[in-house]
């Protein structure tokens, strides 16, 4: 985008957007205190601006706002099928806050969501209500950032911070923190909690200049789970969505030299790799405005309503995958979304 074209659009969050029955909270307060030259609107409810007619997430992807909601909608949702379980059957995902600040061509959100702005629910009280009643059953294996990138708005929200306190007083809730953000010194003070772990997602450098926009680059990322290993936290890299290209053994070969030049394979927790993969109905939305994308207009092949590489290719992208990283840690400790190997 040219500095022409930049001018156009309002500089992120210009507008927050709050429901007036949250807007005298104090999570609310907190949040809103951080935007002093933004404009401030009270709506009703949050879906209001949310899921208007006629928006186009692609070009609000250029000036994002914020819409600080009460979520009274279904809070806690069982673990879809094209994720990890990680060997966890009581496996769900939860959704404090929706849509990411980074802009990634291959993000399952973009055909979800009808806008691109953020909204950050503030009732984690009843986040915890609900997630206490399921715990009287049984244990639970929870991904609390899965609809957005939590640590990348922690300064923002501060939602990361609360979920591992909750944790820390739940031994039966184990929690995944998702991520592509290099924003681990805002949790660094956290004392470390057993059943917490960081992932952090990680592609090789080329891809990421090509398709996962605004995000850090790789080398800080492993930085970060340096630092978050050496302050005693479990770690899980994420080589997921595998990308398939014409250079795919160079650029992965590179990666996975790269993360265990910097990081002892004893202190990873685990790996998990998975071929790109993506909901047909998202997919067919995302194409109508990434036309340009070589990604997203790949020519894929779908099975069960999922958008996948064909299976020669998926099996020889996760197979060379796999051989290059069971070189450096045991195999118990890699995770295949399929079981192509």
């Amino acid at each position: 985008m040219s500095i022409y074209q930049k001018k156009l659009y309002n500089p992120p969050f210009s507008h927050i957007y709050c429901e007036k029955e949250i807007y005298d909270t104090k999570k609310a307060q907190q949040i809103i205190k951080k935007f002093k030259n933004s404009r401030i609107i009270l709506i009703e409810h949050y879906k209001d601006i949310f899921c208007r007619k006629r928006q186009n997430s692609f070009i609000q992807k250029n000036s994002q706002n914020l819409i600080i909601a009460k979520n009274k909608g279904c809070l806690i949702y069982k673990g879809a099928p094209v994720c990890q379980d990680f060997g966890n059957s009581d496996f769900y995902y939860t959704t404090t806050a929706i849509n990411c600040i980074y802009d990634c061509e291959y993000c399952f959100l973009q055909g979800m969501y009808p806008s691109s702005n953020i909204v950050l629910f503030t009732n984690f009280y009843d986040y915890k209500e609900n997630i206490l009643k399921m715990l009287k059953k049984n244990s639970i294996y929870l991904c609390v950032s899965f609809d957005t990138d939590l640590l990348a708005i922690e300064n923002l929200f501060g939602s990361c911070r609360e979920w591992i306190e909750f944790a820390k007083e739940e031994k039966n809730l184990k929690i995944e923190i998702r991520t592509k953000s290099t924003n681990f010194n805002l949790i660094s003070d956290i004392t470390p909690c057993t059943n917490v772990i960081l992932a952090w997602t990680l592609s090789p450098d080329n891809l990421r200049q090509a398709y996962e926009h605004k995000t850090p680059c790789i080398d800080k990322r492993i930085e970060n789970i340096k630092k978050a290993i050496k302050s005693g936290w479990k770690v899980r890299i994420c080589l997921d969505p595998l990308i398939y290209t014409d250079k795919y053994k160079t650029y992965y070969t590179e990666l996975i030299e790269n993360i265990f030049k910097h990081i002892s394979a004893d202190k990873i927790n685990d790996i998990s790799i998975g071929a790109f993969r993506m909901s047909a109905e998202y997919l067919k939305k995302i194409r109508r405005n990434r036309t340009d994308s070589l990604i997203i207009n790949y020519p894929f092949e779908t099975t069960n309503g999922i958008y996948h590489y064909n299976t020669e290719i998926e099996k020889e992208l996760t197979s060379f995958v796999y051989y290059k990283i069971i070189k450096y840690i045991d195999k118990d400790k890699i995770f295949v979304w399929k079981e192509n190997v």
